[in-house]
C-alpha cells in the first residue's frame, strides 16, 4: 500500500495530491457579473483584450531574450534597459489578465495557447545583430499599439471605459515610452566626430 492509498484521516496535514477536476468555463466565454456592461460588450472586450495579452505576453519574452542576447559596446546599457522594459512589460500581462477575468472572461495564460493567438512573428532561435533585435522588438510594439488604440476605440464605442482606459493609459503610453527608447538606440550618431 502507497501513501497516496491511505484514506484521509479528518484533520490531516497530507495534501491532497493528483486531483483533477473538469474545465468549469471555456475560453471565449464569459461568466455574468454585475459590471453595468452588456454581455456583448464584456465578450468583445475578452476577446480584444486576450490578443493584446498574447502579443504582451511574447514582447515580454522577446524582452527578457535580447535582455540576455545583447552584444557590443553598449551591451550593458541596453542589457539593463531591455531588463526594465520586460519588467514593465509583465505588469501589463498582469494588468490585462485581470482585467479579462474581471470581465468574467477566462485569460489566455498557458504559452502554448499565446503561441497560437499571437500575431506577433517567432524569432531566430540564434542570435541576431543587435540593431536587428531592437527593429523587432520595435515591430512587436507596432502591431501591439495599432490592435491596442483600436480596441481602446471599440470598447469605448459599447461603454467599457475601463477597457479602454487600460489600453490607452497603461499599454498605449508604456509602448509609446519604451518605443522612444529602443528607436534612440538606432540613431546612427557617432560617440565622436573626427
Amino acid at each position: 500500500m502507497t501513501s497516496s492509498d491511505h484514506p484521509t484521516v479528518s484533520g490531516s496535514s497530507q495534501p491532497l495530491l493528483h486531483q483533477k477536476g473538469e474545465e468549469i468555463q471555456e475560453f471565449g466565454t464569459v461568466n455574468q457579473v454585475p459590471l453595468g456592461l452588456s454581455y456583448d460588450a464584456r465578450l468583445y472586450a475578452c476577446q480584444r483584450l486576450n490578443r493584446v495579452l498574447a502579443d504582451t505576453s511574447i514582447l515580454y519574452t522577446l524582452y527578457k531574450k535580447h535582455h540576455w542576447l545583447m552584444r557590443g559596446a553598449t551591451f550593458y546599457q541596453l542589457h539593463l534597459l531591455l531588463d526594465k522594459h520586460a519588467d514593465e512589460q509583465l505588469a501589463l500581462v498582469d494588468a490585462l489578465a485581470e482585467r479579462v477575468q474581471a470581465l468574467g472572461g477566462v485569460a489566455v495564460g498557458d504559452p502554448r495557447h499565446v503561441a497560437e493567438i499571437t500575431s506577433i512573428p517567432r524569432p531566430p532561435d540564434g542570435v541576431e545583430e543587435v540593431p536587428a533585435m531592437l527593429s523587432r522588438l520595435l515591430a512587436a510594439h507596432e502591431a501591439i499599439l495599432i490592435d491596442a488604440r483600436d480596441a481602446a476605440r471599440r470598447v469605448a464605442e459599447l461603454g467599457d471605459d475601463g477597457t479602454n482606459d487600460l489600453l490607452v493609459s497603461q499599454v498605449v503610453r508604456t509602448g509609446e515610452a519604451q518605443v522612444w527608447f529602443l528607436a534612440e538606440h538606432l540613431v546612427d550618431v557617432p560617440l565622436v566626430r573626427l
